[in-house]
C-alpha cells in the first residue's frame, strides 16, 4: 500500500520495464487523450501490485499510438517560438531527450520548469502529472529509462503548453478549505479548452485565485501542497459526479508538484505553489457539478478499509481510479477521514460495472 516508499529491487526493474516498453508509444493517443500508461503502472507498483503491471498494459497498449517521430530539431534559444505547438511533440521528446542524455537530469529539469509552469493545466495537467511520477522515480534510481520518461513528459508538456486564463497570485487569507469551497460554478460543456475560455469569461475567476492565502515560506510548500491535495481529495466525494474523470486531476495535480519538490532549487518552490493552486481551482471550477451528490450505493457504503477501496479501484481496471487511489490513500494516511470514501466513489462513478448486484 503507498505511502510513498522505495519499491523494491524486483518493482524497481518492473518500472524500468514499463518505461522501455512504453516509449514505443507516443505521449497522446486518438488525437488528444493522454497516455497513462507509465503513470499507472507506478502507481500500481506503489500499491503492491508490481506482479500485475505486465498483464494491465497488455490491455491498455492496444489503444495506444506510436511514439511520435521528429521532424525539425528545436534550438532551445528558440523554446518560445514553438511551446504550446502539439504538431511539434515529437520534437519537443527528442529535445529533452538530447539534453537529458548530456546533462544532469535536475539541472534541466530546473531550468525548465520555470518556464512550463504557466502551462500546467494543458491537457489536464497530464504533462505535470507524468512529470511528478517520472521525478519520483528519478529520485528513487536515476537509470536511463527514468531519464526517458521525464523527456517524455517535459516533450509532452510543452507541446500541449496551455497558459490559464489571466489571474493573480494568491494573496488573500483564506485555506484551502474556504478558497475551494468557493470557486464558482462554470456553466459549460465540451472538452478541457472550451471551458478554460469560459473560465476566461467569469468575471470572478481573478478572485477565485487571489482569494487564498498568499504562498509560505520555502520550507512549509511541501506540507502545504498535502494540504492542498487532502482537501481537493475531500471534495471529490462531493463534486465527482461533476466529471468523475476529470475532477480526479484537481487532486493528482498538486500531488504531482509537491513529488517535485525536492528535486527543484527552493527559489522555486512558492512559484509551484501559487501555480497549483491555480490549476487544482481550475480544474474544479471547470467541472465542480451545480447538483448535490447521489446517494451511495450499497457496493460503494461497504468500502471502507484501505483494503477494500484498494482492491475495488484495482479491479476496475481503469486508468484514473487507479491513480486517484494511490494518492487518496496518501491522504488517508495524513489523517484525512474523507479519503477512503473519496477512493470508494471514484471506483463506484468511473467503473460502475457489478456494483450493487
Amino acid at each position: 500500500m503507498s505511502d510513498s516508499t522505495s519499491p523494491s529491487t524486483r518493482d524497481a526493474d518492473v518500472l524500468d520495464e514499463t518505461y522501455t516498453r512504453m516509449h514505443a508509444t507516443g505521449p497522446e493517443f486518438e488525437g488528444w487523450l493522454s497516455n497513462h500508461g507509465p503513470m499507472a503502472a507506478d502507481a500500481l507498483i506503489r500499491l503492491g501490485c508490481g506482479e500485475d503491471v505486465e498483464a494491465w498494459l497488455d490491455g491498455y497498449a492496444r489503444r495506444l499510438d506510436e511514439a511520435p517521430a521528429p521532424r525539425w530539431d528545436i534550438e532551445e534559444a528558440d523554446w518560445r517560438e514553438v511551446i504550446g505547438d502539439p504538431s511539434r511533440l515529437g520534437d519537443w521528446c527528442a529535445l529533452f531527450d538530447r539534453q537529458l542524455r548530456e546533462e544532469p537530469w535536475r539541472d534541466v529539469l530546473a531550468r525548465w520548469w520555470p518556464r512550463l509552469l504557466d502551462g500546467a493545466v494543458a491537457s489536464a495537467a497530464h504533462g505535470l502529472i507524468r512529470t511528478g511520477h517520472a521525478v519520483r522515480a528519478l529520485l528513487e534510481l536515476p537509470t536511463p529509462p527514468r531519464r526517458a520518461e521525464l523527456a517524455q513528459a517535459l516533450g509532452y508538456w510543452a507541446a500541449r503548453h496551455q497558459p490559464l486564463p489571466d489571474h493573480p497570485s494568491p494573496h488573500g487569507d483564506a485555506d484551502f478549505a474556504t478558497a475551494l469551497d468557493a470557486v464558482p460554478v462554470i456553466s459549460s460543456s465540451g472538452g478541457i479548452r472550451t471551458r478554460l475560455s469560459d473560465l476566461a469569461r467569469t468575471p470572478s475567476w481573478p478572485d477565485t485565485v487571489a482569494r487564498l492565502r498568499g504562498a509560505p515560506q520555502p520550507g512549509q510548500v511541501p506540507a502545504a501542497l498535502d494540504d492542498l491535495v487532502d482537501e481537493a481529495v475531500t471534495r471529490y466525494q462531493r463534486w465527482a459526479h461533476g466529471n468523475p474523470i476529470m475532477l480526479v486531476h484537481a487532486a493528482t495535480a498538486p500531488r504531482a508538484a509537491r513529488l517535485v519538490l525536492p528535486a527543484l532549487p527552493e527559489r522555486l518552490w512558492a512559484p509551484t505553489y501559487d501555480a497549483a493552486w491555480a490549476v487544482t481551482a481550475a480544474i474544479s471550477a471547470i467541472y465542480r457539478p451545480s447538483t448535490p451528490p447521489p446517494p451511495a450505493g450499497s457496493s460503494e457504503r461497504q468500502t471502507v478499509t484501505p483494503q477494500d477501496v484498494t482492491a475495488r479501484a484495482i479491479a476496475t481496471g481503469d486508468e484514473h481510479a487507479i491513480k486517484f487511489i494511490e494518492v487518496a490513500l496518501e491522504s488517508h494516511h495524513r489523517g484525512n477521514n474523507h479519503a477512503l470514501t473519496a477512493g470508494a466513489r471514484a471506483s463506484y462513478l468511473i467503473a460502475p460495472v457489478d456494483y450493487d448486484e
